[in-house]
């Protein structure tokens, strides 16, 4: 039996998306380094794009975005509720978000790695 409550798929996925979309707006406009990950994915995609990347590089490249991205994403949130739930500094508080951002920067230090294999054999090449 079909719930009557339930949306059709399209006007359900259309308020997912809007809703994602949000907060991905308000990531960007009161997290600092989800902005700094932004501005580093479009010089990076500049450079694949100059140094012509292969289609199997893109594809770790923008798999490397999401996992970047959706991890700022992650820890943000984890902050802001945390924030929320306990506004005071609490040594419990300080750890949930302690390792969040430990998420992030493993994430980061990978991507970083994953440059360096992509981009050092071809910016060598140039020289």
């Amino acid at each position: 039996m079909k719930d009557p409550d339930q949306k059709p798929f399209v006007i359900s996925f259309w308020h997912t998306t809007k809703n994602a979309l949000n907060g991905i707006a308000l990531a960007a406009e009161s997290e600092r380094s989800f902005r700094i990950h932004a501005l580093a994915m479009v010089v990076v995609t500049v450079l694949g794009w100059y140094l012509e990347l292969a289609m199997l590089e893109w594809a770790l490249l923008f798999l490397t975005y999401a996992v970047m991205m959706g991890l700022e994403l992650v820890n943000s949130a984890i902050e802001s509720f945390a924030d929320f739930l306990h506004p005071e500094e609490h040594p419990a508080i300080k750890r949930v978000k302690d390792i969040a951002a430990g998420a992030v920067q493993v994430a980061a230090i990978f991507s970083i790695a994953i440059a360096i294999v992509l981009f050092g054999p071809k910016i060598a090449a140039l020289f």
